[in-house]
């Protein structure tokens, strides 16, 4: 049908022609009341937005002295951080003539992994920053649910 068919057509019922796909040829119309389209795609972009979770990045701090025990809570308490589905930043601080033994962090700090690989993988590997050392522990799978209504 022509442009001004179609025109002529929306007019009589009352409604407007909008395009709906643009880049096929010929351009597809569809005669709609458009104030009405526009409130329901506002109404679905705030159940969309509603129903995201923002993803926040949780911090652990761990000493380069941390017994195995101690070890063992922390990594439990990231992996619920990481169950909830937010990232985990691991932070080893070194204290005075520690930082000279990085090879014994980087093995706590896997050590650490290893308890937590379950539900997350490694995003950045351990490096040293400092006096410090950090990793990055990605949630492996979404396992938190959004609201539901």
């Amino acid at each position: 049908m022509s442009r001004d068919a179609a025109i002529a057509l929306a007019q009589e019922a009352g409604l407007d022609l909008a395009e709906v796909a643009p880049n096929v040829v010929p351009p597809v119309c569809k005669i709609l009341d458009y104030g009405k389209y526009q409130y329901h795609q506002k109404k679905v972009e705030m159940k969309h937005r509603r129903m995201q979770k923002k993803a926040e990045m949780k911090g652990i701090r761990i000493g380069f002295k941390i017994g195995d025990h101690d070890l063992g809570i922390k990594s439990r308490q990231a992996h619920g951080f990481l169950e909830d589905g937010n990232p985990v930043k691991v932070t080893l601080l070194f204290r005075g003539r520690e930082a000279a033994y990085k090879d014994l962090g980087l093995a706590k700090m896997m050590k650490f992994y290893e308890a937590v690989k379950d539900v997350g993988h490694m995003d950045e590997a351990p490096k040293k920053q400092g006096n410090a050392m950090l990793m990055v522990i990605t949630p492996s799978r979404m396992s938190h649910q959004a609201p539901q209504e």
